[in-house]
């Protein structure tokens, strides 16, 4: 999910959708407006073993064309656009829109909990495939010039992403206003470029005729499934129109799609096809070489700054899919900085940025080529579509009700699709397919173990808490001495006495002249509105429960919260409250909830979690941490 997202609006409404569709021109569409790069030569090349026969080239088209139709025109964008949570897109909020359809009680709870993990582990894998991927086939462009510059293609993909990965922690506020005009002449070129091979040989139109899609299947059989793993290709960042519905809404992108993307992207498909009928010599590279040497040196230009939006997009998508895990615990506490003061959607996660970073690096000096990095952003796509599939099932039925043959026939189509370009794309595994599996298995694990190990640790606190109500209504029998000021004390969702309040007064044996008991509830939407951020209940004797929720995309700022409790009678003066936090050591144990390696993992992750004060934008200097340890 991509956060560039600060078009220049006027007062009239159709000013409004004219700017946000021309900023969803750039950071939504740049992963699939950069497919017509690789896509075409990825088909057509020997190790697939396809022959580049007219019926072949029309077929070929025809899949490309219907499939744009078919998987993004009727599926992402008349269908999934639908299934929003409060207006949020991507798999995550699709998740957290899932869960709470079926509910913790439900046998289906836990399975679709994976499948959704899985579906956000293969958007990591993309957001590491896409830049490596895009940046490496526009920089290529220069092999075709001449041959001289074949060893310079990598160390320049190399500086190229770096200098991306540099500037990340400025925000994209300052440069993203041109994303959309530069993808706008990016896509007016796409156009341009097919209008002018189709018109040298119109006979590829053939190729909206599906039957040639049809034809092309039943008559290459296991080539053309083969193959298959190549045509998804041209639908790689189709999730992303998804993912950034929050940012743009509904209109913006579906206008987006229909009057520049697809016209753009249809034609230049059609216009490499007939490039190929005209000169089969052309399918090392089509792209490049659709209109001839004279702009091969522009079109790099032009590529390489498409490709690195569309790369910036990618890594935008990563931070808000990270701050999004975070919130929804899956993910432990990261520094997450704000880069805007108009924008708090403009994020910047140093930890994710710098792995990140590191793993496209890897994976350019690893794959060496867009060809055979191919391959792995097949798979990784696939297995996204998928599953945003099935959880759109689940979500249609359960959570709107609809019948179940319809649920059936309104998600088993696509189903049946996405299974059958998943299937296409396993082929490639030993050929660089096991790439984003395993960088999958990876975040997946990680996300699991943190999820359980967080469970198991709320368990073992409350085998051992002691009721809040009853506690208070005891200590006030013989009450301790009261200090001036204000204590903040927090308490997890369900706990019982925090345990830095149980520490405070058995070392200090004291307690504050106000008492706050802070719990912050997470809930499974994107946004929670301000009039309902924070609840106030008294206790008695100056003693409050505090109640703040958050959505999963919103800033985490308790301060500001606490302002919020002065029409609540509660008016914090920051000088004069002091936080308490209880700092949790996780120790493994054997014979625990999880095996010994995963409990240490967990152990591990949770020494390294930023702290509750920092994430929460408490300041430091009213911050007292109390310690205690917890076995799992």
């Amino acid at each position: 999910m991509s956060d560039s997202r600060l078009p220049l609006v006027s007062d009239t409404s159709k000013n409004k959708l004219a700017a946000f569709t021309l900023a969803a021109i750039g950071v939504v569409y740049g992963d699939i407006g950069t497919s017509p790069l690789y896509t075409m030569k990825e088909i057509f090349s020997k190790s697939h073993g396809l022959a580049l026969t007219t019926a072949n080239v029309l077929g070929a088209v025809s899949l490309i064309f219907w499939g744009l139709t078919i998987i993004v025109s009727l599926k992402y964008v008349t269908l999934v656009l639908r299934a929003n949570n409060r207006g949020e897109g991507g798999i995550m909020a699709l998740l957290a829109l899932a869960l709470s359809a079926v509910t913790d009680k439900s046998r289906w709870y836990y399975p679709v909990m994976l499948m959704g993990l899985i579906g956000a582990a293969m958007f990591f894998g993309d957001g590491v495939i896409t830049p490596a991927i895009s940046v490496l086939s526009a920089v290529e462009g220069l092999e075709v010039a001449t041959p001289a510059f074949k060893p310079y293609v990598v160390p320049l993909t190399v500086t190229v992403l770096v200098a991306l990965y540099l500037v990340q922690k400025a925000g994209t506020a300052g440069i993203g206003k041109w994303f959309g005009p530069i993808m706008l002449i990016w896509f007016v070129a796409l156009a341009g470029m097919g209008i002018v091979n189709i018109v040298e040989n119109p006979a590829i139109l053939a190729a909206l005729n599906p039957l040639n899609a049809l034809h092309f299947l039943l008559q290459n059989g296991w080539l053309a499934f083969v193959a298959l793993g190549a045509v998804v290709l041209a639908f790689t960042g189709a999730e992303a129109l998804y993912a950034d519905m929050g940012h743009f809404g509904k209109k913006p992108i579906r206008a987006a799609w229909f009057f520049v993307v697809f016209p753009g992207l249809s034609l230049n498909y059609l216009g490499q096809g007939a490039l190929l009928l005209s000169n089969p010599e052309a399918a090392s590279n089509p792209f490049y070489q659709q209109l001839g040497p004279w702009s091969i040196y522009p079109l790099v230009i032009l590529a390489t700054m498409a490709t690195v939006i569309a790369s910036q997009a990618t890594i935008s998508g990563t931070f808000s899919m990270t701050h999004q895990a975070i919130s929804l615990g899956f993910l432990p506490r990261m520094k997450v900085i704000y880069t805007s003061k108009h924008e708090i959607g403009q994020i910047y996660i140093p930890l994710a940025n710098w792995l990140q970073c590191f793993v496209v690096i890897l994976a350019v000096i690893g794959f060496g080529s867009s060809s055979n990095l191919a391959a792995a952003y097949g798979i990784a796509v696939t297995v996204t579509m998928l599953i945003t599939t099935i959880l759109t099932f689940f979500v249609i039925r359960y959570r709107w009700g609809y019948p179940l043959m319809l649920c059936w026939a309104a998600t088993g189509f696509f189903f049946v699709i996405d299974i059958a370009l998943f299937s296409s794309t396993t082929l490639k595994i030993i050929h660089g397919g096991w790439f984003p599996l395993v960088l999958g298995a990876a975040i997946v694990l990680l996300m699991m173990t943190w999820r359980t190990g967080r469970e198991l640790v709320f368990e073992n606190l409350k085998k051992h808490s002691i009721g809040l109500g009853d506690f208070l209504q005891s200590l006030f029998m013989g009450p301790p001495v009261r200090v001036g000021g204000t204590a903040v004390f927090f308490r997890a969702e369900g706990d019982g006495v925090p345990h830095a309040m149980l520490h405070n007064l058995l070392h200090n044996k004291v307690l504050h002249e106000r008492t706050i008991f802070l719990t912050v509830f997470n809930a499974d939407i994107p946004t929670i509105p301000p009039a309902e951020r924070v609840k106030v209940e008294p206790l008695g004797h100056e003693c409050y429960q505090v109640n703040v929720y958050y959505g999963f995309t919103d800033e985490r700022d308790i301060p500001l919260a606490l302002d919020q409790c002065k029409s609540a009678g509660l008016d914090f003066d920051m000088m004069e409250t002091s936080f308490f936090i209880a700092r949790q050591t996780v120790i493994s144990s054997v014979g625990g909830g999880m095996a010994l390696w995963r409990e240490q993992l967990f152990a591990a992750l949770s020494r390294n979690a930023r702290d509750a004060a920092d994430y929460y934008r408490v300041p430091r200097n009213r911050v007292i941490e109390l310690g205690t340890q917890v076995e799992i």
